[in-house]
């Protein structure tokens, strides 16, 4: 069992080795494809959107009061505000919600 921990530990290191030296030793010019930059460039909003959606509904003690702060926050983002006070605003949701839930 104890050995097995540093087989899986290698194998993960060689596929997060290989995940990012591979497009390096590949790709050597500028990408010109339309679609390909476009994908790239969403990349990142796309990650880090997938690992923080459940946190904002699993962080609450009620996925009701993350769900109503998330609706809030997108609200007063859509309407121009930054990061600080839609962050404030969704404490303060969740913090009322879960008062009266």
């Amino acid at each position: 069992m104890r050995n097995n921990i540093w087989i899986y530990l290698s194998i993960m290191a060689l596929v997060t080795y290989l995940v990012r030296v591979l497009p390096l030793t590949l790709i050597r010019g500028e990408i010109k494809n339309k679609f390909i930059r476009s994908f790239l460039y969403y990349v990142p909003y796309v990650t880090l959107a997938v690992m923080t959606f459940p946190s904002i509904l699993e962080a609450t003690a009620s996925p009701v009061s993350g769900f109503i702060a998330l609706i809030a926050g997108i609200v007063l983002a859509w309407l121009g505000a930054g990061l600080f006070p839609v962050s404030v605003l969704a404490c303060v949701v969740v913090f009322i919600v879960e008062l009266f839930i």
